[in-house]
């Protein structure tokens, strides 16, 4: 007879639990799986993909009207927001299918229910009213957004969730946030047609990344026409029979339909259990673990956001992957998280792997900037005057690039590749070695011979 009902339980079918689940399958665990909401997590059903979809839709305002620089004449145009979000559902739906289907080919046991410890073996499946036990135990939770419970009307406000759902779109919004969530739904309401202002309590937006990155996309969404009120928050928010009304710090009254709050997210630990086994938590609330994602109870282990190492899907991913081969299928498995390529959907886009600037002259004695900023060759015919950005950061010691980063159209596209270089260590010999490929705007990668600042550190 079997000691446990099962070798893993996870809790939470996130991209972290799902992947885990799977892969712990796959080496012939008895698996079991819980999700109180959707099979997929965050990213798949109210985040990323949905986001990204959105996106797109914004990015048709743009379209229409640089088509007449090449030639084309668009007639009328209009936008219907109904249309847009049903076939969005369509997609998430089929996508919660796949994921669902690739759990059950596995050999995983899916549970529609909120789950919870209830000692270091056992798991309280709340809509059953039952617990079942597990030698291994993995919290894959991820993360929920934070709003400012001292902000009296909070109550009348939205996140990033409620937007993929809204039954109409506003015809004003404020979002209060300076972070890349905040803004890229910023840049996807604007595209729509939607009166937008953003609130945030920074002197520029975009905290943590390069300099000029920041200073770029803060500019090209102020002239594409979103208000940028920094170094001001809400204190408070009523509901009237047209919207809502906020005030702020700085004694400014902002009138919109919806106001969304961006303003980041924290592991969501809440109701899990974790006091009844004496998991540790640190500052934020994240379920502290170790490289091989081991909390504090040895059989208990935690990925993704919920432990708020790198909050990105793929990084779920990888730590999920590698729990499952750690634990079940015999290796020894360490997630670097170093070096992570990452993209950010605003308009313009963003694309950056490795250091800043900033973070690169407070570690490196010696360091060498290339930077070349141009019109993007599409936008040359339609007369636009937006620019793009190309930009690497270098240890002039060693050659070594430390960090490139992108601004404009396809910079996500262009990270995932320079990713792979910066990762295996390249230098920019190495990047001057490859030849360009003409014309594109990846092409100044390699391009670029001079540095167009020189950083040295006396001593």
């Amino acid at each position: 007879m079997q000691e446990f009902d099962y070798d893993l339980f996870v809790i939470g079918a996130g991209s972290g639990g799902v992947r885990a689940a799977r892969i712990a399958a796959q080496y012939g665990a008895r698996v079991a799986i819980a999700e109180e909401y959707r099979v997929g997590g965050t990213c798949v059903i109210r985040g990323c993909v949905p986001k990204k979809l959105f996106t797109y839709a914004a990015h048709y305002s743009e379209d229409f009207e640089d088509a007449a620089g090449y030639g084309w004449t668009v007639g009328e145009t209009s936008f219907d927001w109904s249309t847009l979000i049903a076939n969005k559902d369509r997609e998430i739906d089929r996508l919660n299918g796949i994921y669902i289907a690739n759990l059950e080919k596995a050999g995983v046991e899916i549970f529609d229910t909120r789950a919870s410890l209830r000692d270091r073996h056992s798991v309280r499946l709340v809509k059953e009213q039952r617990h079942v036990t597990a030698k291994t135990i993995l919290i894959a939770t991820g993360g929920t957004p934070n709003f400012d419970g001292t902000i009296e009307g909070i109550e009348h406000t939205i996140s990033s969730n409620e937007a993929f759902h809204l039954d109409k779109l506003p015809k004003s919004i404020v979002i209060a946030g300076g972070g890349y969530i905040a803004l890229e739904f910023a840049c996807i309401f604007n595209g729509l047609g939607v009166d937008t202002t953003v609130i945030y309590r920074g002197e520029k937006v975009l905290r943590g990344f390069d300099d000029d990155v920041r200073d770029l996309v803060q500019k090209t969404m102020i002239d594409n026409g979103i208000t940028v009120d920094l170094g001001d928050v809400f204190t408070s928010i009523e509901k009237t029979e047209t919207g809502l009304i906020g005030q702020t710090k700085k004694g400014r009254t902002m009138n919109a339909e919806q106001i969304m709050f961006a303003i980041g997210r924290s592991p969501h630990t809440d109701g899990l259990g974790l006091a009844n086994v004496g998991i540790e938590l640190n500052g934020k609330g994240a379920i502290k673990v170790d490289e091989y994602s081991r909390t504090s109870i040895d059989n208990i282990f935690a990925v993704g956001d919920v432990t708020d190492r790198v909050n990105l899907t793929p990084v779920a991913i990888r730590e999920g992957h590698a729990f499952a081969d750690n634990e079940f299928g015999g290796k020894d498995v360490i997630v670097d998280h170093a070096e992570i390529a990452t993209a950010v959907f605003t308009t313009p886009e963003i694309g950056t792997v490795g250091l800043s600037e900033e973070e690169a002259v407070a570690k490196f004695a010696s360091v060498d900037v290339y930077k070349s900023s141009f019109r993007p060759m599409k936008s040359i015919l339609p007369g636009r005057d937006d620019k793009m950005l190309m930009k690497l950061i270098v240890d002039a010691d060693t050659d070594r690039v430390l960090g490139c980063h992108i601004v404009g159209p396809a910079s996500g596209e262009m990270s995932q590749l320079v990713g792979i270089a910066v990762k295996m260590k390249a230098t920019k010999a190495d990047f001057d070695a490859t030849m360009a490929v003409h014309p594109t705007a990846a092409e100044e990668l390699v391009t670029m011979r001079e540095p167009t600042t020189r950083h040295r550190r006396d001593g």
